[in-house]
């Protein structure tokens, strides 16, 4: 029976006493009323009884697994956001719920703080925010992923039904396919919307640097730590972390990474105490992550941990159908911004983008029409302002003849372009992973792009 009249309603799911008071007391402090069952045939009785805004089930009981509780939510379609208690460093459990659709886990012993902390989030989960979005902010959002073609119809399903999670989400996708569009369309519609989405290149950041950049530090922690700092984890508290290129970071990195997704905990360079972060963390990359574990330069249980829920972001090659209204929308984009009449683009242009194969994917399209609109006249795109024919030519380095090397930098600077041109092809214009290919840093390969006038290519 409902002790407290209160605005919420939470099912609380153990076998212990202690625990079930603890959770009992917490919750009745936030205004939260609780109803108790101390296993799973008891829990779905109540489930089936009446409703609730927050279920939190222990993984083991008397009668079963708590992940039996989670299965009956979604085969029913209750709208009970429901959240696992696992032993502690029990990876696989909580990995299994967030799977079957748990919104978050709980490890033992339970922390006050990570529990208020994931209480809030239910109950804001339970206002709906994500349904309630006006209809033109909702199509706002899904412009960012074009399309009706079936591969991209399926990745903005799996996107809408993530959303509403706070599981990790791993993304996978070439170069260029909208990776970090997808990442920022699931907070969009997530209930951390109104909070902040930080997005970090792995493969960016100096491997010197990375503890740092990541975790914050105390002033004096190092030669040049004039002041306190936050890293990305406290700039993206109660919002989402996308880590782009995640395959990038060092194994040392990796390790504390796994660390501060277990504990929710991170401690600044300098700072005896940890300190808690509510984040939800988004990865992606456009190597084969599977790959890399079997060959040692990505550690296996941070994969588990970062690919609860996969989501592939298709190539334009597999969308051939949707490349018209895509460039449609980026020239619109493209005139809105440079304030011009927005181009027209000729049939046999459309066909012949249609039919292209886009390395680079929606980058390299931009790439194509921005240069095109620069070359068109009066009003319309042809097919010879796409100068496919050269770009193809482009992304093959072409044969330096033996006269052609005087004056000499013109030569060298010829040989460095047409290096750093297959390295793109052959990364799918990854600037990361091309610099890695050359073997010079990510910044000298800024800067090189930047000195050839090759950055247009990776805009």
């Amino acid at each position: 029976m409902s002790r407290y009249k209160t605005a919420y309603r939470a099912l609380i799911i153990d076998d212990e006493p202690d625990l079930l008071e603890l959770l009992d007391l917490t919750l009745m402090r936030m205004g939260v009323n609780v109803e108790r069952a101390a296993n799973v045939k008891d829990a779905i009785a109540k489930l089936s009884q009446g409703a609730f805004h927050l279920c939190l089930t222990d993984m083991r009981l008397p009668d079963g697994e708590g992940l039996q509780v989670v299965e009956y939510i979604q085969q029913q379609g209750l709208d009970v956001p429901v959240a696992v208690i696992t032993a502690f460093g029990s990876t696989e459990n909580a990995v299994a719920a967030l799977k079957a659709g748990a919104f978050d886990y709980l490890s033992k012993p339970v922390s006050l703080e990570q529990l208020r902390t994931l209480v809030k989030s239910a109950l804001n989960l339970d206002q709906h925010k994500t349904a309630a979005m006006p209809v033109t902010e909702r199509h706002e959002a899904h412009a960012i992923l074009l399309g009706e073609s079936p591969a991209i119809a399926q990745a903005r399903q799996l996107i809408e039904k993530v959303s509403k999670s706070l599981a990790p989400v791993y993304i996978t996708g070439e170069s260029g396919s909208g990776k970090e569009r997808a990442a920022r369309l699931i907070h969009a519609l997530s209930v951390r919307q109104e909070k902040p989405f930080v997005a970090v290149n792995c493969g960016a950041i100096p491997e010197s640097l990375m503890e740092s950049e990541f975790f914050g530090y105390r002033k004096g922690a190092f030669t040049g730590a004039n002041e306190d700092r936050d890293g990305f984890f406290q700039a993206a508290h109660g919002g989402t972390l996308f880590l782009d290129e995640v395959a990038d970071l060092p194994l040392a990195m990796q390790v504390k990474l796994l660390r501060v997704i277990q504990e929710k905990k991170v401690r600044k360079l300098g700072s005896p105490q940890e300190e808690p972060v509510d984040v939800r963390v988004i990865s992606a990359t456009h190597q084969n992550l599977t790959d890399c574990v079997e060959n040692g330069t990505f550690r296996q249980d941070l994969f588990y941990r970062l690919n609860v829920i996969a989501i592939r972001m298709p190539s334009l090659r597999d969308m051939r159908e949707d490349i018209e209204r895509i460039a449609s929308h980026i020239l619109a984009r493209l005139s809105e911004s440079q304030h011009i009449p927005q181009p027209l683009l000729a049939k046999p242009a459309a066909t012949a983008l249609s039919q292209y194969d886009f390395p680079g994917n929606v980058r390299e399209l931009e790439n194509i029409l921005e240069r095109a609109m620069a070359l068109c006249d009066g009003g319309t795109i042809q097919l010879e302002d796409l100068q496919l024919a050269p770009s193809a030519e482009v992304h093959t380095p072409r044969t330096i003849e033996q006269g052609e090397k005087w004056p000499l930098q013109d030569y060298l600077d010829r040989v460095e372009k047409d290096a750093i041109l297959e390295a793109l092809q052959k990364t799918r214009f990854n600037r990361t992973a091309a610099a890695k290919l050359l073997g010079i840093t990510f910044r000298a390969m800024r800067y090189r792009m930047e000195r050839l006038g090759l950055n247009e290519l990776d805009a």
